[in-house]
C-alpha cells in the first residue's frame, strides 16, 4: 500500500497484479464504516486487477478532518447537513479529481487513457457527480449503496436521528442539484449499482430508478444493509462477508471494460 498526497488531497494506493504501468480506478469511501481511504483499501481491494486502485479521503474527513474532529461534522450536520456537509464535501471531492489524477500521474505508473470510478454511500455520491462532470474520460463506473438523491437521504437521517431538518430555497436546491433520477442521462458510461437488500429505502429505492433510467446494471445483495465494515471502520479491518461480496462484483464488473 502507498500512501501519499496527490495536489492537495490524501490517498492509498495498492499496485496492479502486474505490478506494469496500467489503468487506475478511483474510489471514494463511506462516511459509515468504513470511513476512510486506508479502511476503504482494505474493505474492496479489488485485488488481482491489473490495475492502480486509488482510494482518496473524502474532504472534512481522516487526514483533512476538521479542528474540531467528529463533533464539529456531527454539530455541521445538525445546523443543515445539505450545505454544510453534503454541498461542500461532494463538490470539493470532484472538483480536485481532475489535478489530482493528472498529479497521481506523475507519481505512479498509471497508463495514460480513461480511468474508472467507484464510491460508496456519500462517496457514491461524489462517483456519481464526477462520472457526470466526465472532465476525464471514464471506462466504467460502480456505485454502492450510493446517495442516488440527496432529499430521501436526508429524511432518512431524521428517521433515525429523531429530527428534523429545515428546508429552505437554498437547501432545496441544493438537494434537486444531486438527483441523480433526474440527471440519469448525465451517466454515459457502463454503470454498475450494488445496493444491499436491507439498505435503507432511502438509498434502494432512488438506486434503482437511477439504474433503469441509465441502463445500467443492479446487483442487490441479499442481506447486506448500508456499511462494508465493523465500527468504528477508520482503520484496515479483515473483510467481512459483506465486503468480500461487493468486492467480488467490483473485480467482475472492472475487468469487463479494464483497457489494454
Amino acid at each position: 500500500m502507498i500512501t501519499g498526497i496527490a495536489a492537495g488531497v490524501p490517498f492509498v494506493a495498492l499496485e496492479p497484479a502486474s505490478g506494469d504501468t496500467a489503468p487506475m480506478i478511483a474510489v471514494w469511501h463511506l462516511m459509515d464504516p468504513p470511513c476512510t481511504d486506508v479502511a476503504m483499501a482494505a474493505a474492496v481491494p479489488m485485488t488481482g486487477l491489473d490495475a492502480w486502485r486509488v482510494y482518496f479521503g473524502l474532504p472534512m474527513t481522516g487526514r483533512r478532518s476538521l479542528p474540531g474532529g467528529l463533533e464539529e461534522l456531527y454539530q455541521r450536520a445538525f445546523e443543515d447537513a445539505v450545505l454544510n456537509c453534503y454541498e461542500p464535501q461532494t463538490e470539493q471531492a470532484a472538483a480536485e479529481f481532475p489535478a489530482a489524477l493528472a498529479d497521481l500521474r506523475s507519481q505512479l505508473s498509471i497508463a495514460d487513457g480513461p480511468v474508472g470510478v467507484a464510491g460508496g454511500s456519500a462517496g457514491g455520491l461524489v462517483a456519481l457527480e464526477v462520472t457526470a462532470r466526465a472532465e476525464v474520460p471514464i471506462f466504467a463506473s460502480a456505485f454502492i449503496n450510493p446517495v442516488t438523491q440527496l432529499a430521501p437521504v436526508v429524511a432518512a437521517n431524521e428517521r433515525r436521528f429523531d429530527v428534523t431538518f429545515g428546508w429552505n430555497d437554498q437547501n432545496r436546491a441544493v438537494a434537486g442539484r444531486y438527483d441523480f433520477v433526474r440527471r440519469a442521462d448525465e451517466i454515459r458510461t457502463p454503470s454498475l449499482f450494488v445496493i444491499g437488500e436491507d439498505d435503507d429505502v432511502a438509498i434502494r429505492e432512488p438506486a434503482a430508478l437511477a439504474q433503469k433510467e441509465i441502463g445500467a446494471e443492479l446487483v442487490l445483495i441479499p442481506g447486506m444493509r448500508h456499511t462494508l465494515a465493523d465500527a468504528p471502520g477508520l482503520e484496515p479491518a479483515p473483510q467481512n462477508e459483506n465486503a468480500r461480496r461487493v468486492d467480488a462484483e467490483l473485480v467482475r464488473w472492472f475487468s469487463k471494460y479494464l483497457p489494454g
